[in-house]
């Protein structure tokens, strides 16, 4: 049972419930192919059903973890950080960044934006869901967009989300994993008429690393 002071201090994001944390190569989005060290928080109330880290929703499983402890590890390996999760943002974000930001780190986030931006970032990748629509002003802070095609029907959403991002936003259409055969051909003609998209895929999952 976690106790009152350990509570105090997640919500305060001095400690985050940490679910993993590792070195590797980013597989996805505008940053695939270069190493960074991933921290992925629990928590998450999105519920995409397609979700492939699903054991990451309930918080309560993953221990409150000091963030200095994790900022420490973070040092070892690189000097790009992915804050992942789960939806990160479920959790104050300012004191993690603020001592990544101490070390001289690059700090990423990969979020939904359904809980309001805490924390500071210098690349913001949205990936929106339908289950549960980005808050406040991230859509214009967003340096890359995106968008998991599951249907036919992720497409006009796509372009419901590409509508409130910057005009420097970055904009990618990613195949769902497990339908990947029936939408690649889908995503691969959509982005052909419509140039201002790109392919995303999760070569990681190719590469068979983590």
């Amino acid at each position: 049972m976690v106790s009152e002071n350990v509570m105090d201090l997640v919500e305060k994001g001095l400690m985050l419930p940490l679910m993993e944390e590792f070195y590797t190569i980013q597989g996805e989005g505008f940053h695939k192919g270069t190493a960074a060290y991933f921290i992925r928080v629990g928590g998450c109330d999105v519920g995409c059903h397609w979700c492939d880290v699903k054991e990451s929703w309930n918080a309560e499983t993953h221990p409150p973890t000091p963030i200095y402890s994790i900022i420490d590890n973070a040092t070892k390996f690189s000097d790009t950080i992915v804050v992942t999760g789960g939806e990160p943002l479920t959790w104050d974000m300012g004191p993690l960044t603020f001592g990544l930001k101490e070390r001289e780190l690059k700090t990423h986030i990969e979020t939904s934006g359904a809980y309001p931006l805490t924390g500071t970032w210098d690349w913001i990748c949205l990936s929106p869901k339908k289950n549960k629509l980005p808050v406040g002003d991230i859509h214009k802070k967003a340096h890359e967009l995106k968008v998991i095609v599951y249907n036919k029907h992720d497409f006009i959403f796509a372009e419901e989300q590409a509508a409130k991002v910057s005009e420097d936003c970055v904009l990618y259409l990613q195949p769902e994993w497990s339908v990947r055969e029936k939408v690649v051909p889908l995503i691969v003609d959509y982005v052909m008429k419509n140039p201002k998209w790109k392919v995303s895929l999760q070569t990681h999952k190719y590469l068979n690393i983590p």
